[in-house]
């Protein structure tokens, strides 16, 4: 077999890095992701689902600063998956090329993903895969703005504030259910607990303790109930969010990290700073809790 032919029928990994330049960029990779979707342009394709099979390298821009082992300054390997199932799901397609092109546009949204390599293969269709691959560039593709009622528009959760009392409540779980049952991606936020924290003389120091203490409380309502998982990134939140589902905020990472970040450890504070960092539909105090003032959220008191 030819070089040519080789190359043309390599991973795209393969592909990506013969034809890197000499100064490289870094690369992360989807290998053999099989779904199945209703696709195609024969009649007898229509109605049913088939198997697909998605390999995707994508290029990205290099971190200007130290990684830190921080989720957040990468491309995550969950916007390739999501990249694909949104698709999937906003309109039934005929062709692959249609799928591979909205795909790779749909990534190349991120700002770190700068060239995607994107093959896609039916499994059911004859004895081999047929597919198609394509290649990419954020230079050369004018991306599309997001329609009306996509997950941009969508993404605005419920910030619910939950007291010591209301985390030790009896009824703790139907009240789980219940912001579940808005619909929407449920945060939760903490305080710190009854508990006094330990003292420095040192601000920032204090402030980092102040933080860990709410976290503590995060994990004693985890334990309460599976469904409060427990995060603390900007990546972790949002897949949270596009996914509707419920997890607890870690608070220090983010108001660490934020430039403009909230001074003051009090936990309604800090949940009215998420909420308003987030575009909240709603923050819910769950408690007898004062209500903060000069909110650009809607509140919502909820007693015990």
């Amino acid at each position: 077999m030819s070089s040519d032919i080789s190359q043309a029928f390599a991973h795209p990994e393969e592909r990506a890095e013969a034809s890197a330049g000499a100064d490289p960029r870094d690369r992360i990779s989807l290998r053999d992701h099989i779904v199945e979707a209703d696709i195609g342009a024969f009649q007898l394709e229509r109605g049913h689902r088939q198997r697909l099979c998605f390999n995707i390298v994508v290029e990205v821009r290099r971190a200007p600063a130290p990684l830190e082992d921080d989720v957040d300054r990468i491309l995550s390997y969950d916007r390739l998956t999501e990249a694909i199932a949104a698709e999937l799901a906003a309109e039934r397609v005929n062709l692959l090329e249609t799928l591979a092109a909205r795909v790779a546009e749909r990534i190349l949204a991120a700002p770190q993903a700068m060239r995607v390599f994107l093959r896609i293969e039916k499994l059911d269709r004859g004895p081999g895969a047929l597919g198609v691959e394509i290649v990419r560039a954020r230079a050369a593709m004018p991306l599309r703005a997001p329609p009306d009622g996509d997950e941009a528009a969508a993404l605005h959760p419920v910030v619910a504030f939950l007291s010591n009392a209301a985390i030790s409540a009896p009824d703790l779980a139907a009240r789980l259910d219940a912001l579940l049952a808005c619909g929407m991606p449920v945060i939760l936020a903490v305080g710190a607990p009854e508990m006094p924290a330990p003292q420095s003389d040192q601000r920032p120091t204090q402030r980092r303790i102040e933080l860990l203490a709410i976290e503590q409380n995060a994990w004693v309502l985890a334990a309460r109930d599976r469904r409060c998982v427990v995060v603390a990134s900007r990546t972790e939140i949002d897949w949270a969010m596009r996914h509707r589902q419920m997890v607890v905020w870690a608070p220090s990472k983010l108001v660490l990290d934020a430039v403009d970040g909230p001074k003051v450890q009090d936990g309604v504070a800090l949940a009215l700073w998420l909420a308003e960092t987030l575009s909240a539909a709603r923050l819910e105090l769950h408690g007898a809790v004062s209500a903060p003032a000069g909110s650009r959220v809607p509140l919502r008191l909820v007693a015990l």
